[in-house]
């Protein structure tokens, strides 16, 4: 009889690909995959620790698994896991502790837990390594994605940034980079299975290659993966402003399978906040890498991370991080009000700004991001786009095929009765429906 796996889910994309390849691996195990509820034999959680919020998720999480099965067997891993290493052996929701760089073993991890259970045994529950000085690469894949349309692959983990707020290098170690040949297999499997759009995921995406032979960066990558039969669009996962050179900008451009869609991590628009965030670069440029884009493609969709009420940032440096984020004029602004984070030095910096003043900050720059994100819309009405159509949705009683321009744009086109997923299609653009979709 075949043990029933369940899996979920916390925190980022990589995180996301990595479960994904776990749910993979243990397919071909003879598991079968069974959704996250009550009744599996197994429950398996990728937690994530980037705040103090999302390790309470993760501990939430897993106890809530044993609640739907005390008899099934928890397992912990990711980034909560790797932060809180040996503590979590004296909570008893769970059974098995799985740290990153350890989870491609969890198929045999799990065997042999099994294996020493019916022998009367209990061998250890715990399977972290410390990150600090590892520079492994997890070799961790898959051949084919849930909605064979867009596939996020990752190609790289790890950061040796180390910003003031941050306690992801402590979790996920130093930089390391996949082989690109490893890559590339990935992405040829991908495109077999009929995936037309990869999205380039990592922990420090901007670093990949720096541990690699010289001439092994990104813009390798990106041309290895250009040169793939069958995929026919290369999105960039969250890129550092440093990475968007003359030579960087000019040379994707240059390759018309790269999506014109860059998120481009900012944080702060305040020169002295982002020095206290330990961010490798200031306002100016970063503004300068915005005008490098731009002038290379015709309106590219530019997208960003801004954190409001970081210790000490005050009314002033608030105001001179909102007049810059106003000036870029993004297509989308992701805002995070800062949370705490124990382990790192923010979370010991004086001047902590109270909640409802970060709430008050991040409805501003709400407002601002809802007003530009239609401003930018509204630029392609009239025009036609190639949309990747992905998944049928209801609106208003009426079903509809929805999908994404190459700029991120979600644009949705009437339901005909035939299975359109996976279609690229060409749209001419007459209305903004529902405020989200161009139809």
């Amino acid at each position: 009889m075949k043990r029933k796996a369940a899996l979920h889910n916390l925190g980022c994309k990589v995180n996301a690909y990595e479960l994904e390849a776990i749910q993979q691996m243990l397919e071909q195990q003879g598991y079968e995959i069974v959704p996250f509820a009550p009744g599996a034999d197994i429950y398996i959680i990728n937690t994530c620790t980037v705040t103090n919020i999302a390790d309470r998720k993760s501990r939430q999480m897993l106890h809530k698994a044993k609640k739907m099965n005390p008899d099934a067997i928890v397992v912990a891993c990711g980034c909560y896991v790797q932060a809180a290493g040996e503590k979590l052996e004296q909570d008893s929701a769970i059974d098995l502790v799985v740290g990153n760089n350890k989870k491609k073993e969890i198929p045999a991890i799990l065997e042999e837990y099994f294996r020493e259970k019916e022998e009367g045994r209990s061998g250890s529950g715990t399977w972290v390594t410390d990150m600090t000085h590892n520079r492994e690469y997890e070799t961790l894949s898959i051949s084919r994605t849930a909605e064979h349309t867009r596939a996020f692959i990752k190609v790289q983990d790890g950061c040796n940034q180390f910003c003031t707020y941050c306690i992801i290098p402590y979790a996920r170690g130093r930089v390391r980079s996949r082989r690109p040949e490893d890559v590339l297999e990935e992405v040829r499997r991908l495109a077999e299975s009929g995936c037309q759009e990869v999205v380039l995921t990592g922990i420090h995406l901007s670093s990949y290659g720096v541990d690699l032979e010289e001439g092994q960066n990104l813009l390798a990558l990106i041309r290895t993966i250009h040169a793939v039969d069958g995929i026919r669009r290369i999105r960039l996962g969250s890129l550092e402003p440093g990475i968007i050179t003359e030579e960087f900008a000019e040379a994707i451009a240059a390759l018309p399978k790269v999506c014109p869609h860059f998120h481009l991590s900012l944080q702060s628009g305040c020169d002295t906040v982002l020095e206290r965030m330990n961010r490798r670069y200031r306002s100016e440029e970063y503004m300068e890498k915005c005008r490098l884009l731009r002038r290379v493609y015709d309106r590219p969709a530019l997208t960003t991370d801004v954190i409001v009420g970081f210790p000490g940032e005050t009314e002033e440096e608030f105001e001179a991080s909102r007049a810059f984020v106003e000036e870029v004029n993004f297509f989308e602004t992701h805002i995070f009000k800062y949370s705490r984070r124990e382990g790192t030095r923010a979370a010991a910096m004086p001047d902590q700004i109270q909640e409802q003043e970060k709430t008050r900050r991040s409805h501003i720059l709400l407002e601002l991001d809802a007003q530009r994100r239609q401003e930018y819309m509204e630029s392609f009405l009239g025009e036609e786009k190639e949309v990747l159509l992905e998944e049928k949705v209801e609106l208003d009683g009426k079903n509809w095929w929805v999908g994404y321009t190459r700029e991120y744009l979600k644009a949705i086109v009437p339901d005909d009765g035939k299975n359109r997923a996976n279609e690229m299609i060409s749209v001419r653009f007459s209305q903004i429906y529902h405020r989200e979709y161009l139809l």
